[in-house]
């Protein structure tokens, strides 16, 4: 079993669901320790590949292996608390704040739900609910929004501390101000782990120590943020688009930035 590292390896990955090939021959590494993001077109098999790690469905053929060990050797209650997740679309239990963020660490203190809680920004909207993290959320219980969703979510993983974090969309509901205390608490978080990010958002992972593009399944091209738009296509246009999306989102009808 990986004890020390935690690098997670896709060989040669192919995935096929209902006879539609999703992944074909997929092959790259996420270091440990590094911040690896996967980006690409609607389709792409971004979040296929990261739900492949935690075997929520099986690869075709080729391998994925953690830290050298091919995870299908991995017993999966010892794979689950290797990795900690941070979905766009959070589920939450009809129960209390408290006990769905002890869905990542059933033996958590008060103490440390409260410090996660504030790490991922969450303390301040909990204790302005009804009984504060005693309310009840979720069915017949107290409605919460996405980004709400989202930092519980983020103080799970906070509390369950696993080696391997990945985030799928993780700022999709944050507006600006939280998501950059959001990536401040997460950037803490990343600390020596093996981090996989997907976002759509490609200002949140220009800093990424690996950008792997996907298209149509396969990898279209990896490297940094600048190797890539020096010499992959797919992923400069991506880039133009997403600034000329974000130039057009300032500027006011009559030109004016509002």
């Amino acid at each position: 079993m990986p004890t020390t590292r935690f690098d997670i390896s896709f060989q040669n990955v192919t995935f096929a669901y209902e006879n539609r090939e999703v992944l074909q021959g997929i092959h790259f590494t996420a270091e440990h320790g590094k911040v690896t993001a996967l980006v690409g077109p609607s389709g792409a098999g971004k979040s296929t590949a990261v739900q492949l790690i935690a075997r929520f469905y099986e690869v075709s053929s080729g391998a994925i292996q953690i830290g050298g060990i091919d995870i299908r050797s991995i017993p999966p209650e010892q794979l689950m608390d290797m990795v900690s997740f941070v979905f766009q679309d959070v589920p939450v239990v009809s129960d209390t704040v408290a006990a769905n963020l002890r869905m990542g660490k059933e033996e958590a203190q008060d103490d440390e739900l409260i410090s996660a809680a504030q790490a991922a920004q969450a303390h301040e909207f909990i204790m302005a609910m009804p009984n504060g993290y005693n309310t009840l959320i979720g069915e017949g219980g107290v409605h919460i929004s996405g980004g709400e969703r989202q930092r519980i979510a983020i103080a799970r993983a906070i509390l369950k501390d696993a080696p391997i974090l990945i985030l799928d969309e993780a700022f999709a509901f944050a507006d600006a101000e939280n998501e950059a205390k959001i990536q401040d608490a997460l950037s803490r978080l990343m600390h020596q782990r093996t981090v996989i990010v997907i976002a759509h958002r490609l200002s949140s992972i220009t800093d990424a120590d690996c950008i792997v593009v996907l298209k149509d399944g396969r990898v279209s091209g990896m490297g940094t943020h600048d190797e890539l738009l020096a010499h992959n296509p797919l992923y400069a246009g991506m880039w133009k688009a997403h600034r000329e999306a974000d130039d057009w989102s300032l500027e006011g009808k009559d030109g004016a930035y509002v």
